[in-house]
């Protein structure tokens, strides 16, 4: 079944679209990422999502339902990002105590174990809070609310790398034992890889490709060597991504490569490499498959 499910969505502000006719499905009980460089539409995307924001055409329905002021939804849905606000009247033990009222699932144990393990003041109120701190305190929120649709925008924004590391595990630990439809934002994908089953990339609001991270990890290779044998060896296949060298050239081609055409590789003197995460969706968004070495070259 798939928890969330969009058709032609569009969002525009003003002459912008910030969404661009958006279909996508994400499926329930599973942890999805949603990748885009700054700026393509993610949290746009995730606002849609949780009913923050009407659609200026096409639809998204959450569990079958349209999730704009709807109470339905937003009684089983969290919505986590460093906009989130809260009075600064209680301190952060008293919001932890609150919270059950919000969120019936809300594991006020858990939450309090987290609190104790970032060493936060359950005294302190929000306001005081670092960053980093406050990206914990609401990742702590997002996690304990066991909420059938959890959205996390950007978490782990200001958290140091330790911290960072802490997040996923719990994350992992908790979504094992209490499944729930996990949806991550991030412009970073290569520290999300060991988390993520299913990642859904955008850019300028429309989307690119969606694949589990399995197909992730075989989507494209990289080949080195003279250019002659790579341009040989890469055939009729889909470049992602050229940089030229003196002594030959690297390219970046979609697929991989048949036992035969590994030994083929081997005797042109071709380095065959895998494509980290990270670089795969640079290459799946830029606009020169060139990169930046396009806008360098002198004519």
């Amino acid at each position: 079944m798939n928890a969330v499910e969009s058709t032609g969505l569009v969002k525009a502000f003003g002459k912008k679209r910030a969404v661009d006719g958006l279909t996508v499905q994400i499926c329930e009980n599973r942890i999805t990422g949603l990748i885009g460089r700054n700026g393509a539409g993610k949290t746009t995307f995730l606002k849609l999502i949780a009913g923050y924001l009407k659609p200026t055409r096409g639809s998204v329905d959450v569990f079958g339902k349209n999730p704009f002021d709807n109470l339905d939804v937003s009684n089983n849905l969290i919505f986590v990002d460093d906009g989130m606000a809260f009075s600064q009247s209680f301190t952060l033990g008293e919001i932890i105590a609150e919270m059950p009222r919000f969120y019936r699932n809300f594991d006020l144990e858990l939450a309090t174990k987290l609190l104790d393990y970032y060493s936060l003041d359950k005294k302190q109120r929000t306001a005081k809070l670092s960053k980093g701190m406050r990206s914990s305190f609401n990742a702590i929120i997002g996690i304990s609310a066991r909420a059938a649709v959890t959205i996390f925008d950007e978490p782990t924004t200001g958290m140091e790398t330790a911290a960072r590391k802490d997040f996923y595990r719990a994350l992992l630990k908790e979504y094992i034992a209490f499944p729930r439809t996990v949806i991550l934002s991030s412009h970073l994908l290569g520290e999300l890889s060991g988390l993520l089953e299913d990642i859904v990339l955008i850019d300028s609001g429309r989307l690119v490709t969606v694949m589990s991270a399995d197909e992730a990890a075989t989507y494209a290779i990289g080949l080195r060597g003279g250019e002659k044998q790579v341009g040989e060896l890469a055939g009729e296949r889909q470049v992602l991504y050229r940089e030229d060298f003196a002594a030959g050239v690297y390219l970046v081609v979609k697929g991989g490569l048949a036992p035969e055409e590994a030994a083929r590789a081997q005797k042109l003197g071709v380095e065959v490499t895998p494509v980290e995460a990270d670089d795969l969706c640079i290459y799946l968004t830029q606009k020169d498959k060139g990169g930046i070495d396009s806008a360098l070259r002198r004519e």
